[in-house]
């Protein structure tokens, strides 16, 4: 029988339920009022920034990302405070070079964050080294996630072996990522059990409700020895969000697992999201249907958001009647692509590519150029080798890469300072700008239009004009 101890959990009501419900869309002001009381329950970590809450604030809310974490680290006095890294991708869409990677990662620790969750779409580890020291360096506590996922490869004996890897490259505790609640709750129990019996390091297990299994997925993994487990505040909780954080802390009461957190003041902190709820609800921001459960997810093994974003492409091209033969389609192209787990950026690249052999009629007649770096080896390695033909199709004689990628891109980082130093306020700027060029100019050009808005309106107070 696993060791039982109280079961400890990470709140995400302010990263990925409102990312997973509401497209990252809360501000920060709505958070501020709240982190008193949130402080208060003794979570073992609240997660609140990176996913795409860095994106976000810059290209739709307007606001400076680093100022939102150093808000929130002044408030959260008792509480750690957590954020998620997509390795050598850091928070963009592209591997960048190392120098940039360390240079994040400091500059995130330096700000307020004391657990880095780090993960890759293809689980190689290679592309975690680059994060995973630059956190230890930093005294961060270095978290790696593994995309869960289904498929030949992904053996219990795969899991054990990989776990054994992290805790060999330094890393200070394992995190299970099903992004697409494929994890049910029998599976749950065996996986737990097998990888804490190949790892002293703590596991922690975070899951989306949108197969409708998560609670009961908790409920075993708990049972088998799980370290922590994410939950949301309840009016952001459940769909394509996590189990609710009063339920899972209820269910645990008077038995070993028991959290200790108080139900009132949890009751208190879901007093203050629930208006925000009704007004995106209200306004459409919050569309109810997120909050079904789709079965189809352990059907076709398709996250969500994916299966979305399929729909809508089949709409532009008038094909909507092709769906039933791209989601054939899909575990097809997963298999060619050595059957990567489907989270940002591979689930985007194999959907594309699904959508487009179906509709050309032969497959990969065309590729994407996201096919074609995933398959000369750009993004890294995966756990089952290429299908050979496939790749012989859409790159033909180019280049293979079997090195870790960001070992052939020189340092980066001074050169991108050199092309926004115009901009630069403060030296997180440079990091804004190197993830999100564009979108960062933008901010920074309107960042400017209010600074001056305020020298005029104080200098115009100075001379004995009031302001209107």
């Amino acid at each position: 029988m696993p060791e039982q101890k109280p079961i400890k959990i990470t709140e995400t009501v302010l990263r990925d339920a409102h990312q997973s419900l509401i497209a990252t869309r809360m501000p920060t002001e709505l958070m501020l009022p709240i982190v008193d009381k949130m402080d208060k329950v003794g979570y073992h970590s609240v997660e609140c920034w990176g996913g795409a809450t860095f994106d976000a604030s810059l290209r739709f809310l307007k606001e400076d990302p680093w100022e939102r974490l150093r808000k929130l680290r002044d408030g959260f006095k008792n509480t750690k405070l957590q954020m998620l890294f997509r390795g050598q991708n850091i928070l963009g869409y592209r591997h960048y070079a190392d120098d940039v990677v360390e240079y994040f990662v400091q500059k995130s620790i330096a700000n307020g964050i004391d657990i880095i969750r780090i993960f890759d779409c293809l689980n190689d580890l290679r592309n975690l080294e680059c994060a995973v020291k630059a956190c230890n360096k930093e005294k961060g506590h270095a978290q790696i996630a593994l995309s869960y996922t289904l498929g030949d490869a992904y053996t219990l004996e795969y899991w054990m072996s990989v776990a054994k890897q992290i805790e060999e490259m330094g890393a200070d505790s394992i995190c299970i990522k099903d992004m697409a609640g494929l994890l049910v709750p029998y599976e749950a129990e065996k996986l737990i059990t097998a990888m804490k019996s190949a790892t002293k390091l703590p596991i922690q297990l975070h899951t989306h409700y949108t197969s409708g299994v998560a609670s009961m997925t908790y409920l075993k993994a708990v049972e088998a020895g799980v370290d922590v487990i994410d939950c949301a505040m309840s009016p952001f909780a459940l769909g394509t969000s996590q189990p609710a954080t009063e339920v899972m802390v209820e269910t645990f009461r008077g038995t070993p697992y028991d959290t200790g957190y108080d139900q009132n003041l949890l009751a208190e902190i879901a007093d203050y999201f629930r208006p925000y709820r009704e007004e995106c609800l209200k306004s459409g921001l919050l569309d109810p249907k997120v909050l079904g459960v789709n079965i189809k997810t352990l059907m076709y093994q398709v996250p969500g958001g994916m299966l979305s974003n399929m729909v809508s492409q089949l709409k532009e091209q008038n094909a909507s009647d092709k769906y039933d033969e791209v989601l054939q389609e899909i575990p097809r192209v997963r298999k060619d692509f050595g059957e990567p787990p489907l989270v940002t950026p591979s689930s985007q690249i194999v959907g594309t590519q699904a959508v487009f052999n179906v509709l050309m009629g032969e497959r990969y007649k065309v590729a994407t150029g996201e096919t074609k770096d995933l398959l000369s080896g750009k993004y890294g390695k995966t756990v089952k080798p290429f299908n050979a033909e496939v790749q012989k199709k859409v790159i033909g004689d180019g280049e293979v890469i079997t090195c870790r990628p960001a070992d052939l891109i020189p340092n980066e980082l001074a050169q991108i300072e050199e092309k926004m130093k115009q901009w630069k306020q403060q030296d997180e700027d440079v990091l804004s700008y190197a993830l999100f060029p564009q979108v960062a100019v933008d901010f920074f050009k309107y960042r400017q239009a209010q600074q001056e808005k305020v020298d005029m309106t104080q200098a115009d107070t100075k001379n004995g004009a009031y302001p209107v």
